[in-house]
């Protein structure tokens, strides 16, 4: 027996999903910070990811006027700010200090990073493709790095160590709380 679900509401059954904070900046410099639960890697040569944002978004604007952004890769600890980074527009509010989480150089693009967040992929913007009412922004990605001591030798998140946050659906967000088996 199954049970049916809206089509408007497909997506609810794709989640949980990894969670993003994207950092952008204007040509003035001034950087903000949206949450992203719709994006993922499309190509390794060239390292290529794509992402799904609403043209409406704030962050929309920054990201085609710079063609920069980054990925940065949060924490569970990182829930509450993540989700107030997608629930309140940058145009209003100076999200960085709203949320207290600090800006730092990235080493290649403008945006700065989240020195709290977990990795980054900085990016560059080499398409963007309308989609209904969103639009895929395609990424080639120039840098990925990670904090040190959260990575294990093979590249893989070390899950004693780091607890990337997704997202389930609403406010409602998880982690990687249970152990991890290789099969």
């Amino acid at each position: 027996m199954s049970e049916t679900v809206s089509v408007s509401s497909f997506s609810r059954l794709l989640h949980p999903c990894s969670t993003f904070l994207v950092t952008c900046c204007g040509e003035d410099g001034r950087a903000n910070i949206v949450t992203i639960a719709w994006l993922t890697p499309v190509s390794l040569k060239p390292p290529l990811l794509c992402m799904s944002l609403r043209p409406e978004r704030f962050s929309y604007g920054l990201i085609k006027a710079t063609n920069e952004f980054v990925v940065n890769v949060p924490s569970f600890e990182l829930g509450r700010q993540s989700l107030y980074c997608g629930r309140i527009s940058g145009a209003e509010v100076d999200k960085f200090a709203a949320t207290g989480l600090t800006p730092a150089p990235a080493q290649h693009v403008r945006p700065p990073v989240i020195a709290e967040c977990l990795a980054f992929l900085e990016c560059r913007l080499v398409e963007d493709i309308e989609a209904g009412d969103h639009h895929i922004m395609l990424g080639e990605v120039l840098a990925a790095y990670a904090q040190q001591g959260i990575l294990e030798q093979s590249g893989l998140y070390d899950l004693e160590r780091a607890h990337p946050l997704l997202h389930v659906g609403g406010d409602r967000f998880t982690s990687t709380q249970v152990e991890a088996i290789d099969l």
